[in-house]
């Protein structure tokens, strides 16, 4: 058997770690942060408004929606056996797609059309190898093993990438260029976030399983599992004089004046 050099051997299991700590650091950042906002607006009945109420789902989805990844992707890291059952990867896809598409549509879009996706990525027969290159069961990377043509469930990603992506993002936009806000910074880190999540899951739902690139596609995929969930918190939330109210009220100092 071929052996990797002791000091080759030993440099990969440094990167390794280092990816570890930097994925680790990265989810905690985004749950506890998120899970921060959620306990503010319980807590203070000043911010039990509307806007905020969507804010506190929003900070939950956001929580959900990268726990469906990160932590196996981190076991996955440290651990020989970097496996997952066929049950497992059909749930994965499922939740993780039914919270994304939840972030730009509704509760009953984003899990019946989620459903709609998954069932025809289950639907598609697998002959070998079963061998997923990505960091979690993402619905282009598992169609890429089908041994069959996949334009059908293309279509179908097409379709519901129109309503899920396109609509939501061309109001964003239009509503963005259209209303006077405050402070420009404000509107350009909103318009940020929102080009992080929409622009890359575009890309990656919509292009055709023929230009599948698994290196690139998992580098993309990151921006919106990852780095929204944690820029959330900051944008829409931390620049808030009402949240920084209540936090400061539980911190006890709610006597300052802003």
């Amino acid at each position: 058997m071929w052996m990797l050099p002791v000091q080759s051997q030993s440099w990969i299991s440094e990167f390794i770690l280092i990816l570890f700590i930097v994925f680790l650091l990265l989810y905690l950042s985004s749950v506890l942060g998120n899970g921060l906002i959620i306990t503010l607006i319980c807590v203070d009945t000043h911010l039990h408004t509307p806007m905020y109420f969507f804010l506190c789902i929003l900070s939950l989805l956001d929580t959900c929606y990268i726990t469906t990844t990160m932590p196996q992707m981190l076991v996955h890291l440290l651990a020989h056996s970097q496996t997952i059952s066929f049950a497992g990867c059909w749930l994965q896809m499922y939740v993780f797609g039914a919270l994304a598409m939840t972030e730009s549509g509704t509760w009953v879009v984003g899990f019946i059309f989620s459903l709609m996706h998954t069932f025809f990525t289950m639907w598609l027969p697998y002959c070998g190898p079963n061998k997923v290159n990505h960091y979690f069961c993402e619905g282009p990377s598992v169609c890429s093993l089908a041994c069959m043509d996949t334009h059908l469930i293309e279509m179908v990603d097409l379709v519901m990438s129109v309503f899920v992506v396109v609509v939501p993002i061309s109001f964003i936009v239009i509503k963005s260029t259209q209303a006077r806000c405050k402070a420009f910074s404000t509107c350009a880190s909103h318009l940020t976030v929102v080009i992080l999540f929409y622009v890359p899951a575009t890309y990656i739902y919509m292009k055709p399983n023929s230009s599948y690139s698994p290196e690139r596609d998992k580098q993309i995929s990151l921006f919106y599992n990852v780095f929204t969930a944690l820029l959330n918190p900051v944008v829409y939330s931390l620049r808030n004089k009402d949240i920084k109210r209540a936090f400061l009220k539980v911190m006890g100092h709610g006597s300052m004046d802003w």
